[in-house]
């Protein structure tokens, strides 16, 4: 199993399609292969299983985080690989400039770029666990 201790899994029609699109999109690498049907990745640190589903299967519906290096890059070469953009980059109060797209299986990624360092207080946060 990957180290990561929360692991996201998400199902596909073609598992290695879908590898393919997120390790060229995203930058998610192969971990491990498992037959035609999972493929465990990393991410910086994180960790995704994909699965394979019926063709005629919908995804669940959740939403992954993804902390990337620029989201304007990435949010565009995401929509180049035939994302549909949901929500263009912006920067938020809190910090952080962020978009979210649906990937061509209809999964919800929001992407996330640390652009200030801000108090929580200042927005509306509270802080419980400075450790996280």
């Amino acid at each position: 199993m990957p180290t990561s201790s929360v692991i996201p899994v998400l199902g596909y029609p073609s598992p290695e399609e879908a590898t393919n699109w997120l390790a060229d999109v995203l930058g998610f690498r192969r971990r491990l292969v498992i037959g035609g049907h999972r493929v465990q990745l990393n991410y910086d640190g994180g960790s995704l299983v994909v699965t394979g589903t019926r063709s005629d299967s919908k995804p669940a519906r959740c939403s992954v985080m993804l902390r990337v290096a620029s989201v304007g890059d990435t949010y565009a070469r995401a929509l180049d690989r035939g994302a549909v953009g949901t929500s263009e980059p912006a920067d938020y109060p809190y910090g952080e400039r962020q978009a979210t797209f649906t990937d061509p299986w209809g999964h919800v990624w929001t992407l996330s770029q640390t652009i200030a360092d801000s108090d929580p207080a200042s927005w509306g946060g509270q802080l419980l666990d400075a450790a996280g």
